[in-house]
């Protein structure tokens, strides 16, 4: 299926009772507050419901509003709690044309969290959640209820998500004195957001496409995968390749996307030191990176399936289709584990004498090496699970809780952790991080970081976090977290993130996953796209767009800035992954190149067609 905007569905509809002038204070004899008509509509932040007794008093109704449990139902005119009044609202009809709002008939109540993927509107006085369903909050009046809901909303949430009272005391303690910009973003220095000029020596920023009039997202080709599709790895020469369940099937790189050449690579268990291979433990590869030249690709699967830990690897010759060998993670002559591992840098697949890579486990970080500590290339024929050779690295106290890592252009390191914080590590030095993100609290489950190192990006289960590096330093010198202390010269985060209309439409296996910048490995060159994988939607942000403070979706806003200006490619099944092919395949018409697109059994390219 092809692409689509996103959706906000802001018509909100009584079923064609409703009239916009509510908003205007006008009167209106189809909503009443009398106490035989009242209804409770409960946003609860600690996830329980319950009935508040009704009265028109100002002070019974502020009680409720600091306890979240919002009244909605339909006033009288002239009743004295007019000005308080609150409608609650769902959404029908999923994503069909005959899609409206209508008035609820009867009550929700909804634990406070990120899961409720909550918007809010504060030029129309609307707040939209998800909760078995959509909903949307809409105030009729322009005073500070409005306000004070959401002031409220953003308490409980600290207080659930952190597990303290949102006091600024314990405000200080989570965020730490440095990023407390974090937690009142207005007051947030965002100048290095727009900074690209006067970032001083070796720094300036790459200029990136500008943002055209329109752009069309073009399905090039489909077609169906010779088995299970797992995870994509993709190349930036002639081929990539669909990781799968029983082998490798290798595609051709083309300017408009990737396309079938016939030839599947099949694990073989049979010759030479593949024979040692255990047959339970490769048969489902999770994590699949190139090297050599895009020539070997090396093979992580978990023990088990509900464990991310696995106790070594496989090396697969692609070019004979053989399992070369198994390899073990060992230090100090005990066998140890890895969560995850990637490439030294950006580009280090393209090297066809590389032998080092990068290992992650929940409290390690390392750089594994195939050679033997003289240097040497080990004799893996004659070995029996050679071992890999512990290069550099360090092993950490209990408590980081690292999750996912990736890499810069240079070798920097960028961690996610499962508390929400992002460390940056320089390429010098894996034992202490030079900047610390304390995060939002959500479990970040993938992290992806620009070429230049100068952006981040988080995944978590409900949005994207896209963090700003850069900083002047004491000297007014501009670096980047990998390379210096930022101190409290500290910019806001961003958020990108679905309405919550698109969250619920996306399907059971909403969940972010695998968000990543579009695939640049030479300096001078600037990312251009985000995309994140939601259940049957790839999502895509435009890069630029995201990081202009005065883009439209900014505006009005309360709290960290979020984007919700994505175009959207739909699946009719859950998408396995989502990536941009390398920026070499694009094409003169088109601003960026290719997306890639797998489901289990089906692969799709897309190009970026530019319209005026």
């Amino acid at each position: 299926m092809g692409a689509a905007n996103s959706r906000e569905g802001l018509e909100l509809s009584d079923s064609d009772e409703y009239d916009e002038r509510d908003s205007e204070g006008e009167e209106d004899e189809d909503y009443d507050t009398s106490e035989e008509h009242q209804d409770e509509g409960n946003l609860s932040h600690g996830g329980k419901t319950g009935t508040t007794p009704s009265s028109s008093s100002l002070d019974d109704v502020e009680a409720r509003l600091k306890a979240l449990k919002l009244k909605y139902s339909t006033p009288v005119s002239g009743s004295s709690s007019r000005k308080n009044a609150v409608k609650l609202y769902r959404h029908v009809g999923g994503g069909t044309a005959d899609s409206k709002w209508k008035t609820a008939d009867a009550a929700t109540s909804a634990r406070v969290s990120t899961d409720l993927q909550l918007k809010m509107f504060p030029d129309q006085l609307r707040i939209d959640f998800v909760w078995n369903g959509v909903w949307a909050l809409k105030f009729f009046e322009k005073n500070n209820y409005y306000d004070m809901f959401v002031s409220e909303f953003q308490d409980c949430l600290f207080e659930n998500v952190h597990g303290v009272e949102p006091t600024e005391q314990n405000k200080v303690k989570v965020y730490g004195k440095d990023f407390l910009g974090w937690l009142n973003p207005e007051a947030a220095d965002d100048t290095m957001w727009d900074a690209v000029d006067d970032e001083g020596p070796g720094m300036s920023t790459p200029k990136s496409t500008p943002v055209r009039a329109k752009q069309d997202l073009l399905e090039e080709f489909e077609e169906a995968a010779s088995s299970g599709i797992q995870s994509l790895a993709l190349g930036a020469l002639d081929n990539s390749f669909l990781v799968g369940k029983e082998g490798i099937q290798v595609v051709k790189n083309f300017r408009h996307g990737i396309h079938g050449k016939g030839v599947n690579v099949k694990f073989d268990r049979g010759n030479g030191s593949s024979s040692n291979v255990n047959s339970s433990s490769y048969t489902t590869p999770k994590k699949a990176i190139l090297m050599r030249g895009e020539t070997n690709m090396m093979l992580m699967s978990p023990v088990l399936e509900n464990k991310p830990h696995a106790g070594g690897l496989h090396q697969l010759d692609i070019e004979t289709g053989k399992i070369v060998t198994e390899w073990k993670f060992a230090k100090d002559g005990a066998d140890i584990s890895m969560r995850d591992i990637t490439t030294d840098n950006k580009g280090a697949q393209l090297d066809p004498s590389g032998s080092t890579f990068l290992g992650l486990d929940d409290n390690r970080l390392c750089q594994w090496d195939m050679r033997d500590r003289r240097g040497n290339v080990q004799d893996i024929a004659s070995a029996n699970s050679p071992v890999l050779h512990w290069n550099q690295g360090h092993q950490f106290a209990r408590g980081t809780n690292f999750q996912c890592f990736a890499s810069t252009g240079d070798g920097s390191i960028v961690v996610g952790s499962i508390d929400g914080k992002i460390r940056l590590y320089s390429k010098t030095s894996m034992r202490q991080a030079k900047t610390a993100f304390p995060g939002l609290g959500s479990p970040i489950t993938n992290v992806d970081v620009t070429y230049d190192g100068k952006w981040v990006l988080g995944t978590t289960d409900t949005y994207l976090i896209l963090i700003c590096t850069l900083f002047s330093d004491k000297d007014g010198r501009t670096k980047t977290g990998f390379s210096g202390r930022m101190g409290n010269r500290v910019s806001a985060p961003r958020l990108l993130k679905l309405t919550p209309v698109d969250a619920h439409m996306a399907g059971a296996n909403n969940k972010f996953h695998g968000g990543q910048f579009s695939w640049v490995t030479e300096e001078g060159k600037q990312e251009r796209h985000i995309v994140v994988t939601a259940g049957k939607f790839s999502v895509i942000w435009n890069f630029e767009q995201v990081k202009n403070s005065a883009h439209e979706c900014y505006r009005n806003q309360q709290g960290l800035k979020s984007c919700y200006c994505y175009k959207i490619v739909l699946k009719d099944e859950s998408i396995v992954d989502s990536r941009f092919m390398h920026e070499k395949f694009a094409v003169s018409d088109s601003p960026e190149a290719p997306l890639v697109v797998a489901t289990p059994m089906k692969v799709s390219s897309f190009s970026i067609s530019t319209k005026q």
